[in-house]
């Protein structure tokens, strides 16, 4: 990334997607707009991730990402949640390829270190690093955007890596 880019990172989920939107330039990050695609409880699924799909494609005709960071699955101890985030996940990533955004894919370990320099640094911590990095007043608003920022920044601090340039794009698997 050596030229001005635009990264939208992506915290997926059904009830709740965070994204944030920077400008990357070498080693500078520069906000750009958080927010979350939110969908209504006691809603079926499938109109849920309608919305998410519609609203991601509106996302990326907005602000024309280079590339879309998005975070690896990671299943905890609720496995239903994990399904129905897995199920919110495939949408994102169908409206990222249908536009033919590039997509990475970043675990939760990464991105801690990636801004923070500690895989095992808590919310808070990482809240007020994106904050502090991106140079905002407050912390960004849900902590889903805050988590979407963050993964935006991972991005942008990884692909200035001049391994991602040897062999061409470096996209994720899944795609």
């Amino acid at each position: 990334m050596f030229g001005l880019a635009v990264i939208l990172g992506i915290d997926p989920g059904v009830a709740t997607v965070g994204f944030g939107v920077i400008e990357a330039s070498g080693i500078r990050q520069k906000f750009v707009t958080c927010g979350a695609i939110t969908t209504p409880a006691h809603t079926k699924l499938s109109t849920r991730l309608s919305q998410i799909y519609h609203d991601m494609l509106e996302l990326i005709d907005t602000f024309k990402p280079e590339a879309i960071s998005i975070e690896e699955l990671f299943f905890n101890t609720n496995i239903t949640t994990g399904i129905a985030v897995g199920h919110a996940r495939g949408v994102i990533l169908l409206a990222g390829c249908e536009k033919n955004v590039p997509m990475y894919e970043y675990t939760p370990l990464q991105v801690k270190q990636a801004i923070t320099g500690y895989g095992r640094a808590d919310k808070k911590q990482m809240m007020e690093m994106v904050r502090r990095l991106l140079g905002l007043q407050a912390t960004a608003k849900p902590d889903d955007a805050s988590d979407a920022l963050a993964l935006a920044i991972c991005h942008a601090r990884f692909s200035g890596s001049l391994l991602t340039y040897e062999g061409g794009r470096n996209e994720c698997s899944t795609i």
